[in-house]
């Protein structure tokens, strides 16, 4: 069972070598695929220096943005499982291992990696702030709109196998494509008589100062996002059927 772990990146030098690290460390098989998106301050050059043969590094020839740089890896993936993965140390690629054993039961399409439980289990609260209110509203349309439970919508971690992310047809290329890849995939499992499950995880936010990118305008995004992804034309008969890689 090999695990694809697409890590788009982009001016993340402070953080990439650890991240890799701690990736490379989870007890799995694996390909790390890097996707560079035209960083400028140093990143590239860390990332062309890792000798591991696990690790795969694409540099985008210009500024995609993060959307785009997950759907490049998406592509390029050869895992049974793809996993998304940012390029700072918000998560903790340990949570891979439980979130693989529930994305193999038969009846889960995907699976999310949910920070909101993740807290609720350790009894803690997560930092009060315009992210954590912008977050909740979203997570509160996408249940409204999808008829879902779904707590963690905008999570980085969305674990699914390799042949369903492939079948999405996405087409958004900035932090949009979170909130394409939830309602597509919810949308998914329903038709094939599935569910997209969660798991608690490990959350450390880190703040703009420390490098956060996410703006308020993009909460607006994922608003329309969710809303034109509900409406949309039915999922195409390839995906609805699945695939041998499913």
């Amino acid at each position: 069972m090999k695990l694809s772990v697409i890590v788009p990146v982009y001016n993340e030098a402070a953080t990439i070598e650890a991240l890799i690290a701690k990736v490379l460390a989870v007890p799995v098989d694996k390909e790390i695929i890097i996707v560079d998106n035209c960083s400028t301050d140093g990143t590239r050059e860390l990332i062309g220096a890792i000798e591991a043969p696990e690790v795969r590094v694409i540099l985008q020839e210009q500024n995609r943005m993060k959307g785009n740089s997950v759907r490049r890896g998406i592509a390029a993936a050869q895992g049974q499982y793809v996993v998304i993965q940012d390029g700072d140390l918000e998560y903790n690629p340990a949570d891979f291992i439980p979130m693989l054993e529930l994305c193999t039961r038969p009846d889960v399409l995907a699976v999310f990696g949910s920070r909101i439980l993740g807290a609720r289990q350790r009894n803690q609260k997560l930092p009060l702030s315009s992210y954590s209110v912008g977050r909740e509203v979203i997570n509160v349309f996408f249940r409204l709109l999808y008829g879902s439970r779904l707590t963690d919508i905008a999570t980085c971690y969305k674990m699914a196998p390799r042949g369903v992310f492939q079948s999405l047809e996405l087409r958004c290329n900035s932090f949009d494509l979170d909130f394409e890849l939830a309602g597509k995939l919810t949308r998914l499992a329903r038709q094939r008589g599935m569910h997209v499950a969660e798991l608690p995880i490990d959350y450390f936010p880190r703040s703009v100062e420390e490098g956060k990118k996410i703006r308020a305008r993009d909460g607006l995004h994922a608003l329309y996002t969710l809303w034109w992804c509900r409406f949309a034309e039915p999922l195409s008969e390839a995906a609805t059927a699945g695939s041998p890689d499913d």
